[in-house]
This record gives structure tokens, sequence and C-alpha cells, in this order.
């Protein structure tokens, strides 16, 4: 795993937008078509915001997938993570293979589904962020680290619950859903690249447990420290309690 820290969330983000940029060319340029995993939530703003006004990128050979999504939440709920991707993501650059997580319908059955595609062949890059709470999609700690099953019916943990409340997505802890579907953690493993990226001040104790303690399953996010071609992008708020990790 490589650790990048940079001076601002913006710069952040248009690095590792460079980096995700290269890796789904190079998938085309290869395959003839890139398989890629996006993550959601206010921490990526910039993040998508920087890759899809990268240039030379043909979206028509992208292969999308997402992280999680609530159970029970509709399309048309501000804090839907369709609906985040669809307006950040699909409908901006003109995506047109992608599986959204539908929150509405059986979960288990949305997980086989969208599960068995997913494992159908491999991703090229999977982009993740890291929660407060050190979760790695919405696995919350103490997380599975052991299952093989591609999605997961979820429960979520009150800090995992404070923080989309906090985010503004939920005006009450009340109005947060307690159940999501969720990638596991071995799925997002086999990804062929992450790139993880992390700014703010608020997720600087969650990166300091992750990536400068015990791989643990109190600290989900810390088994990306097991795979080869990770890459942690973070700001210098985010890195705050970093004792080891340079700056750019």
């Amino acid at each position: 795993m490589n650790i990048e820290i940079f001076k601002d969330k913006a710069s952040l983000a248009h690095a590792a937008a460079r980096q995700a940029a290269n890796i789904i060319r190079s998938a085309i340029s290869e395959k003839g078509a890139a398989r890629i995993i996006a993550a959601t939530g206010a921490s990526q703003f910039e993040f998508l915001d920087a890759l899809t006004a990268m240039p030379d990128i043909d979206w028509k050979r992208v292969e999308m997938f997402h992280l999680d999504e609530y159970i029970g939440i509709p399309l048309s709920h501000p804090a839907s993570f369709r609906s985040y991707l669809l307006k950040r993501l699909i409908n901006k650059v003109g995506i047109n293979r992608y599986h959204l997580l539908d929150g509405e319908r059986d979960p288990a059955s949305v997980a086989r589904e969208v599960g068995a595609k997913l494992a159908s062949a491999p991703i090229d890059v999977a982009f993740v962020g890291v929660g407060e709470n050190g979760h790695l999609a919405f696995n919350d700690p103490p997380a599975d680290f052991e299952t093989e099953e591609p999605y997961l019916v979820v429960n979520l943990d009150e800090a995992c619950r404070r923080q989309q409340m906090g985010e503004g997505w939920f005006a009450t802890l009340a109005d947060v859903p307690l159940t999501a579907l969720s990638m596991s953690v071995q799925q997002i493993l086999k990804a062929q690249e992450i790139i993880c990226v992390v700014p703010d001040a608020r997720k600087a104790q969650a990166v300091a447990a992750c990536f400068q303690e015990q791989v643990s399953p109190d600290a989900p996010a810390s088994i990306l420290r097991t795979h080869p071609r990770c890459t942690v992008y973070l700001d210098n708020d985010s890195a705050a309690l970093l004792t080891t990790a340079r700056p750019h």
C-alpha cells in the first residue's frame, strides 16, 4: 500500500483522478473495456468532479458497479447512492453499462443478481473511501474479513449513521436507515488496483487507526494495507495524526 499526502483536497482529488484515468485508459487499450467500482459520499465530490473532467476516456467502454446502498431508500431520496452516481458520474459522462443496487427491492435478490455480474470478470480499479468509524464501504467494525460473498446485507452502527446525518444527507439520526447493501471486504480486495480517497480532518482519527495501527476488523479499512496495488490519497487534514508519512 502506498500513501500519498497533499496540501488540500483539491490537489488530492486531481492526483487521484489522474491515476484513475490512466488505469481506465490502459484497461480499455489492452482489453477493449474497463470495469470499475465507484464510491459515494461527501468525501468523493472533488475526486469525481476531477475524474469526469479527465480527457480521452471512452466512457462507453466502461462498466460500473458501486460499493453500497441503503435498504429502503427510494431513488428520489437525497441520500440515495443510485441518484448520487447517476448525477455525478453515469449521466455526466455517458456510462451506459452500470449495475445499481436497488435498495427498494428484496436485498438478498439484489445482492445475488448484481454480485453474480460483479464476480463474472476481474475489476480493473475500485474507488473507495474510509468512514469516520474506519468502515470500508458499509462494512462497519467489526467487519467480516472472511466471507467471499460479493455483496452483503449489513447493519449500520451508530457512528456510521451519525456520519451520514452530519454530512447532511438526513435531517435526524432516526431518519438514517439501520441496514444497507454493501460490497464485501474480500470482494473489494479482488480489484486489481484500489484508489482510496480520504480528505478532511474528520477522518484523521480513522486514518491513523487504519493505516498506522494493527490490521483489524475493528478498523475495517486497515485491510487495504494487505493489497499490493492500493494507493491512499490523503490531505494534510486527514493525515494530521500520522507520525511516519511524508507529504508532497
